[in-house]
């Protein structure tokens, strides 16, 4: 959650730390602030509720700084208020600091900074850092050092950003489990939570570890370990462009991120060829050094590890089990070095994610990611990593993300059935000609006007309603979970996915005529078994609206509405199938009047448990 961003250079630091925080409003965020150097001061303005509220006030200025740092906040120490918006200063206001993440020490930090005379003007736990930093500065004027000093104290996890008037030429920043990058320009960089805060600048960056720090002036770079040795960095070139970043005339993210599917599909397959068809090898991972799979993965990565756990199982008979990650390390998980555990996650920075994968490695797993963002944290402490090329999803609903998680967990059961002779490649040959058909087929429906005129309209007939069941089996009862999830968390109706065949076990007694029950009804080993559930949902008085194949009868004629997919092999089909749900969630949540992008209490990249 939250957002970090940081410039130091030769354009006026205010506009473009403004433009990289828009950048990050997918992150979730209830307050925005903004500190500057100017004329040898530092100068801090937040404010409450959105970065536009912010902007107008700092429009009336006629500001230039050629340093500065920025914040939006999501609230955790604090309630949403002017005074707890980041950044905070020391006594003297010599000192700026932006934080994400959780000092989890703060209280017993703040009593003795209070002891020792400091005045706190927020609630917030971040407060402390500038305080500490204050502090370590009675004992040395070295500002470096006594960063580091007060770093050291900090317990938690923290991204932090740090100016002063005491070194205007200077951002000094510190990482521990919480994501931060530097970016690379000419007499510029940056630092940003994430990437798209500085693509329109530079795609140049550098990927900060933990317990690392470093000092960015405008022409130079340095990273620290916590024991101030210097470290060489690799610098990475993102291969994603502004435009990619951009709606480029959609409505929302989301819708356009939606429509970006097949291509994004067709780019995970082609990225991931040369290992599964080719003469390489997907290194890190011996296919045969391991007896069982274990997924570790939250929300709408944890539904694409269920159908991974199928495609494995079927491709492979290797033994699959799936994860909360948030659930994993309390359970104490039986891993050992025969294990192989893969975690997913888009932005490879989830936190739940990180500490469940850290904690197989420690068991003696060897570990695999499954993530969308090069140079993440998870994809350089794994293994290896199977990269899912869906470019930047802003949106905080993840839909490309999911299926592109889909699409490499296809090919990685493909590559493990290939090398432990569980495929023939004949086999082997039949499932990649058909995966590599998805991407035209979900451009079929996609790209069929009528389609979305359908969706849109079973929308309009639902939007007011207030509970949702979702139904599907086998490989599609994870597609009847992310339908659900999609639907709660863009639209705030309650939605609940189940397997059809668990309708009797408490939910049949939920529908009635006002209950909208979505089936996942396509072509399949248990077709004629939900065929089944849906005669039973209608008995009931229930509205069904199925999602069918081309050519279907016998449901369309039970059910209210339908929606017609391509078919596909039924492995596949879950990929298509999500789609008309995914548009279904934002075709309600638009009708009333959401912001269809940034779903309240939710945010992108969740980085604290």
């Amino acid at each position: 959650m939250c957002g970090i961003v940081g410039y130091v250079g030769k354009d006026n630091a205010k506009n473009v730390v403004l433009d990289g925080l828009k950048r990050l409003e997918y992150r979730g965020y209830d307050s925005a602030g903004i500190a500057l150097i100017i004329n040898g001061e530092l100068k801090v303005y937040k404010k409450e509720g959105k970065i536009r509220n912010l902007e107008i006030e700092l429009n009336k200025l006629n500001l230039f700084s050629s340093i500065g740092i920025g914040h939006t906040r999501w609230a955790t120490h604090g309630k949403p208020a002017s005074k707890n918006a980041h950044p905070h200063s020391d006594c003297f206001q010599k000192i700026a600091v932006v934080h994400n993440g959780i000092i989890e020490n703060y209280v017993e930090l703040r009593k003795e900074l209070q002891s020792k005379g400091h005045k706190f003007l927020s609630e917030t736990d971040t407060e402390v850092i500038a305080h500490l930093i204050e502090e370590e500065l009675k004992e040395t004027p070295n500002f470096f050092e006594a960063f580091k000093r007060a770093v050291s104290r900090l317990k938690g996890s923290y991204a932090i950003g740090v100016i002063s008037s005491l070194q205007q030429d200077k951002i000094f920043v510190a990482r521990k489990d919480s994501p931060l990058v530097i970016g690379l320009g000419e007499g510029e960089n940056f630092i940003a939570s994430d990437v798209p805060a500085f693509l329109p600048y530079t795609n140049k960056a550098i990927f900060l570890d933990d317990f690392e720090l470093a000092v960015i002036e405008k022409d130079s770079v340095e990273i620290f370990d916590f024991n101030g040795e210097k470290k060489e960095k690799e610098v990475h070139t993102i291969p994603w462009s502004i435009a990619q970043a951009e709606k480029a005339g959609y409505k929302h993210f989301m819708l356009k991120e939606i429509f970006e599917q097949p291509r994004s599909i067709a780019d995970t397959i082609s990225g991931n060829m040369s290992w599964l068809k080719g003469d390489g090898k997907l290194e890190g991972v011996n296919p045969k050094s391991f007896d069982r799979i274990q997924i570790i993965a939250c929300g709408t990565s944890y539904h694409a590890g269920l159908i991974g756990k199928f495609y494995i199982e079927n491709l492979t008979r290797i033994q699959v089990e799936v994860d909360y990650a948030s659930e994993y390390r309390y359970r104490n998980p039986i891993v050992n070095e025969k294990t192989l555990v893969i975690a997913i996650t888009q932005s490879g920075e989830t936190a739940d994610t990180l500490a469940a994968m850290k904690l197989a490695k420690e068991k003696g797993a060897k570990t695999l990611a499954i993530c969308n963002v090069i140079g993440s944290t998870i994809t350089r402490e794994a293994d290896t990593t199977i990269y899912t090329y869906a470019g930047p999803e802003i949106s905080v609903a993840s839909t490309k993300a999911f299926t592109t998680q889909l699409t490499a967990l296809f090919v990685l059961a493909l590559y493990l059935g290939k090398e432990r002779k569980t495929l023939s490649s004949e086999k082997l040959e039949a499932y990649f000609k058909l995966l590599m058909e998805v991407p035209s087929k979900m451009e079929e429906f996609l790209n069929t006007e009528k389609k979305e005129e359908i969706v849109k309209k079973i929308a309009l007939e639902f939007y007011k309603a207030s509970d949702a069941l979702y139904l599907g089996r086998y490989v599609n009862y994870p597609i009847a979970l992310e339908g659900a999830l999609k639907l709660k968390e863009i639209s705030y109706i309650h939605a609940e996915g189940y397997p059809a065949g668990e309708m009797k076990h408490g939910p049949i007694a939920l529908i009635d005529e006002t209950m909208p029950v979505i089936v996942v009804a396509t072509k399949g080993k248990v077709y004629e078994k939900v065929l089944s559930n849906v005669e039973e949902v209608k008995a009931r008085k229930g509205r069904v609206v199925s999602i069918v194949n081309k050519g279907d009868k016998a449901v369309k004629q039970l059910s209210e509405f339908s929606i017609e997919v391509p078919e596909v092999n039924e492995f596949l089909s879950p990929i298509i199938n999500v789609v008309p749900l995914q548009l279904f969630a934002y075709y309600i949540a638009d009708f009333l009047g959401y912001d269809v992008d940034q779903p309240r209490n939710l945010a992108k990249s969740v980085t604290v448990e």
